[in-house]
């Protein structure tokens, strides 16, 4: 499987084209600059257009894509609603998507946004959205979404390979073993109760969240 990136819009959201051979294509986080993305697929045949999560910076080319190809968009039902079309495919954690001879695993990420999933890729590789960047977790809007964010992260990221290839929503990638004890760090001093929004792992600490001894034992 090969995997180009596309930085596309404003937010330099990462679009994602995903390559089965040279013929079979998966389209992921149509963001922006439709025509950019239209190109990166021409003479390959679209399986489908999945969403990480519904953000508009992650969808602003949705609807054309979907009327100029006519694939299937797919996103977790959760965020059905963000959407500015209704999604054909609903997304849920363990399905397997087909494109050619390759697939795609999803799996549930919530805490960015509630029905927020990562693509598990061939090579140890996952899509991951905004569930987690370089240097920290995604943005949050309660205190409620950051601690969910932060049970995922232990529960669903951070339990992989370290070797696993972190492929985020808007950035670089990362790897699991780069952000590993940077992360662990973070959660041995714990956190302001109030903390959410743009969190760093190198945030000064606050008070221990409520969340941290759990996901010591979790």
């Amino acid at each position: 499987m090969h995997i180009l990136r596309l930085p596309v819009g404003i937010y330099q959201t990462n679009s994602y084209v995903l390559f089965c051979g040279k013929r079979h294509t998966l389209l992921v986080d149509p963001g922006d600059d439709p025509g950019t993305l239209l190109s990166a697929i021409a003479g390959t045949h679209l399986a489908a257009i999945l969403l990480t999560h519904g953000h508009p910076d992650h969808t602003g080319a949705l609807a054309e894509l979907r009327q100029a190809t006519g694939a299937p968009v797919g996103v977790h039902p959760a965020d059905a609603e963000l959407l500015p079309v209704p999604p054909d495919l609903k997304l849920h954690d363990g399905q397997v998507v087909h494109f050619g001879r390759c697939r795609v695993r999803v799996h549930h990420l919530p805490g960015h946004t509630p029905g927020s999933v990562g693509l598990q890729l061939s090579g140890h590789r996952w899509l991951v959205g905004d569930t987690i960047f370089p240097g920290g977790p995604g943005h949050t809007d309660s205190p409620a979404d950051f601690a969910q964010l932060m049970q995922t992260l232990w529960q669903r990221i951070f339990v992989l390979p370290r070797k696993t290839q972190l492929l985020p929503g808007h950035g670089e990638p990362t790897t699991v073993d780069h952000e590993y004890e940077p992360f662990h760090t973070f959660l041995r001093k714990g956190w302001a109760e109030d903390a959410y929004g743009d969190v760093r792992w190198d945030t000064k600490p606050g008070v221990p969240g409520s969340m941290t001894p759990s996901m010591q034992h979790a």
